[in-house]
């Protein structure tokens, strides 16, 4: 009998609510794993006391649905139940009754995206190449890393876009790739938001590995500033993206190209219709099961 999974990947404290949306969503298993497995960062967990559960800081949440499970319908549910969800954290798959030693994601490598850009982990050097973008990541206890299609589909956005001298704002940021791979391409500025500070730390540390932390700014929604960007991009789940549609405008520049991601396949109509009032040149583009919208900020 063949199972949707749905990975999600979270913080120890995080897990019990969690859980609780996914056992009230219909799961028929959950199992815990180490995030960091296989990377210098593994935590071994041994036996431990009565009545204790020790998490790893950062855990995958493995969850079984029965085949043909509405995966769009399971994303806008634990929207509404945990609305600090990042489309980064979620991944899905279909697996067969026997496969249970699962194939997880190689160990973060690097990784290209577009004509120029490449994302390395911190712990491997890159070679000394003038052609190439890189941008050094250690996602940390945020998310964000390369290796998920809408955070994929936001590089290769910015790879082919001219950033020289530009501000750009990178709303749900995670980790800070968006933003630093903006300020890495040529953005004069990049300003992070999210709501998660654990996600404002880690854009700062990856900024400083980087050397962009003095071009960056980060704020929690509703602190950033005012100014509207000459380039924007979001990178969270669709409900929120409807919902903050008009806030998005607010925040371009007119003619400004904007893209935003964290859109599961079928999600894309509603979104394309809702954000039509403000922007033109709408086009959509699709990686595996998830969906990037792009086009410009509507001249005013």
């Amino acid at each position: 009998m063949p199972f949707l999974e749905l990975a999600l990947t979270l913080r120890a404290e995080q897990q019990p609510r969690v859980e609780e949306a996914l056992e009230d969503l219909g799961a028929l298993s959950i199992t815990l794993r180490d995030a960091d497995a296989e990377t210098p960062d593994e935590q071994a967990i041994f036996e431990p006391g009565v009545g204790e559960l020790p998490l790893w800081p950062t855990l995958t949440l493995d969850a079984l649905f029965e085949a043909g499970t509405d995966r769009r319908g399971l994303v806008e549910a634990l929207g509404e139940l945990l609305p600090w969800l990042e489309p980064d954290q979620l991944a899905f798959r279909d697996v067969g009754d026997q496969d249970w030693e699962r194939a997880w994601m190689d160990q973060f490598k690097p990784m290209p995206f577009g004509r120029r850009l490449w994302i390395y982990p911190w712990n491997i050097e890159p070679p000394a190449d003038p052609e190439i973008v890189v941008v050094r990541l250690d996602p940390g206890l945020a998310f964000g890393s390369g290796t998920h299609p809408t955070t994929a589909l936001c590089l290769e956005w910015l790879d082919h876009l001219d950033l020289a001298g530009k501000q750009a704002t990178d709303y749900g940021c995670g980790s800070g790739i968006l933003a630093i791979a903006a300020l890495k391409l040529g953005a004069a500025g990049a300003t992070g938001v999210d709501n998660d500070p654990q996600a404002l730390t880690a854009s700062n540390d990856n900024a400083e590995r980087n050397g962009v932390a003095d071009r960056l700014a980060v704020f929690l929604p509703g602190e950033e500033p005012k100014a509207p960007a000459d380039v924007f991009v979001a990178n969270i789940l669709a409900g929120p993206l409807a919902e903050l549609a008009p806030t998005f405008a607010a925040a371009c520049k007119s003619g400004a190209p904007f893209a935003i991601s964290g859109i599961l396949a079928g999600q894309q109509d509603e979104l394309l219709a809702r954000y039509a009032e403000w922007f033109d040149d709408l086009r959509v583009d699709a990686r595996e099961d998830w969906i990037r919208i792009s086009g410009h900020r509507r001249h005013t």
